[in-house]
């Protein structure tokens, strides 16, 4: 990739310049002016997504010059890049090929002279020889039961996104109970514990390095108590499974060879569900169901990598939010799904988006003079709208919006899912409309007579996308996702950010690390500031340590 200053484009001058004269310019006007505005500005993926971002403050030139400094930013050779397997995570020296893993047509990926759809094949063939063995009883725990819970041991990428898929298509699933563990406070793992039966429980331990503090830590606790428990050696064997990179880590666990499921150092851990960190999907909703997911990611890259830059999803969206925060200075963006099963989807996007772009040294390695990542959050609709919806009609601060939801419910209620939708509506329309039922039409003006109607004004030109889906199914749900991903990868691209690698979160691993020395193993040879120093000492007196 090459490493451009987009401040510096030709593209970036000019939208400073057209920005000027659009900030003022109300959405009402450009739906007037266009009455086919919906039609321009939507895209159909597959006739099972829809994509309207007709309602921003955007205009056919501010599109034109978005586009034009993708190009500048040479977008394209980027997109090309990461497809052909080429090495654009420089910073630890990888490839990035989360692509490879629902590489459909099994097309060669060459990396380091071998073709990695071997191992990707090799691996698909064993999750779906295990899952089916699991889901079909013919799989035996130590006493001879068969298995009807599945523990999933992992977090930031090994939990959110399997916990994120496996909630969202809960309607495909089968009858195994599937359970994440991720945080290492000691409440969890006990909630867990009381729940699962050791005789029909088998454990995940989801970690690519198979080195991760949290995971390890609950890992071998639930180890020791399973062994403790069970009296029996063989124990593992039966119950215990790895899904990681460092084979050699999880052998010296104890977890047989035959038990471990592999993925490779070109995946991401927050890009990882199509991998075998994606075990626990595959055994809530069948293999095949696995596959459609895979599926329809694959549909989505291609669409990202084949289609023109101006009638692309990810690049459009990527583009548009890139608009919001450096020239209309947003500090985040907002995920609303209108359908209950995708409550975890504003989390899993919020690692995804803030663990990638959340940087501030460029690809030179210098300082950045512009804004990068914003913060992503969400929640499911209707909840927000009586929650801090408010905020979104009459606050001060603009906040993007996407609006998520299918046409059909797997859960047709009465007439809920009509009233459902008819929320959806009537929110994107009223951020972007605001209300005439006190002031004239098109007049904006804040010098409002003393009334107490001026507390009901509702201004508008609130930005949203809605992205509507014809239903929530493994392929479309797999699409949307690898939508979500490449947006994320457009943003690193134009801002000359490396979105894959996440050194800040490996500082907050490592000074962990030393405090824990510090207080437990006495190492006095690691000095802390006086606000560390009196917390440590306060937790030590009030846990008489």
């Amino acid at each position: 990739m090459k490493n451009i200053n987009p401040i510096k484009t030709l593209s970036w001058k000019k939208l400073l310049d057209h920005f000027l004269k659009i900030r003022s310019v109300h959405m009402k006007h450009l739906f007037n002016l266009d009455k086919n505005r919906f039609i321009k500005y939507s895209i159909f993926f597959k006739d099972c997504i829809v994509v309207d971002f007709s309602k921003n403050r955007i205009s056919d030139e501010t599109l034109h010059l978005l586009l034009c400094l993708a190009k500048e930013c040479f977008l394209e050779d980027a997109i090309k890049s990461m497809f052909l397997g080429r090495m654009i995570n420089k910073t630890e020296n990888r490839s990035v090929l989360h692509i490879a893993l629902r590489n459909n047509l099994n097309n060669k990926i060459i990396v380091n002279d071998f073709n990695i759809m071997n191992l990707v094949q090799e691996e698909l063939k064993k999750i779906k020889k295990f899952s089916n063995s699991i889901i079909n009883g013919s799989w035996l725990g130590y006493t001879g039961k068969k298995i009807t819970d599945v523990v999933n041991i992992g977090i930031g990428g090994s939990y959110l996104g399997p916990y994120m898929v496996t909630e969202a298509l809960k309607i495909y699933k089968n009858h195994l109970k599937i359970h994440y563990l991720s945080n290492i406070d000691g409440t969890s793992v006990q909630n867990i514990l009381r729940t699962v039966n050791l005789e029909t429980s088998i454990f995940l331990v989801a970690s690519k390095s198979f080195s991760t503090d949290e995971t390890l830590s609950n890992a071998n606790y639930i180890k020791n108590w399973c062994i403790l428990k069970t009296n029996c050696s063989s124990y593992l064997s039966k119950h215990f499974f790895a899904l990681c990179e460092n084979v050699s880590a999880a052998l010296d666990f104890g977890i047989s060879g035959h038990n471990i499921f592999k993925f490779w150092e070109w995946v991401g851990g927050r890009y990882s569900l199509w991998s075998a960190s994606g075990l626990s999907i595959a055994l809530s909703i069948g293999f095949k169901n696995f596959k459609r997911l895979l599926n329809g990611a694959y549909d989505m890259d291609q669409h990202f990598l084949h289609s023109k830059l101006s009638n692309n999803i990810p690049v459009i969206l990527g583009l548009i939010s890139i608009w919001y925060t450096n020239f209309f200075c947003s500090e985040t963006e907002a995920i609303f799904p209108y359908d209950q099963y995708m409550h975890i989807f504003p989390e899993y996007l919020q690692q995804c988006f803030m663990e990638s772009n959340g940087k501030s040294i460029d690809r030179n390695g210098s300082i950045v003079s512009w804004k990068t990542g914003s913060i992503v959050w969400g929640q499911v609709g209707t909840n927000g709208q009586h929650s801090f919806f408010q905020l979104l009609h009459q606050g001060t601060t603009l906040i993007p919006c996407d609006f998520i939801i299918p046409a059909i419910s797997h859960n047709p209620v009465s007439n809920h899912h009509k009233k459902l939708f008819s929320n959806f509506l009537a929110q994107t329309q009223s951020l972007a409309f605001g209300n005439n039922v006190y002031f004239k039409e098109n007049n904006f003006s804040t010098n409002f007579t003393k009334n107490n109607n001026n507390y009901q004004y509702c201004s508008g030109n609130k930005p949203t996308n809605s992205i509507f889906l014809k239903k929530i199914t493994p392929y479309s749900l797999g699409s949307l996702i690898a939508l979500y991903e490449h947006k994320v990868f457009v943003q690193g691209v134009i801002l000359n950010i490396y979105s894959f690698d996440q050194w800040g979160v490996e500082l907050g691993k490592s000074l962990a690390n030393n405090i824990y020395d510090y207080i437990f193993k006495k190492n006095i040879n690691i000095k802390n500031d006086s606000s560390t120093e009196g917390l440590i000492n306060l937790f030590n007196k009030w846990n008489k340590i």
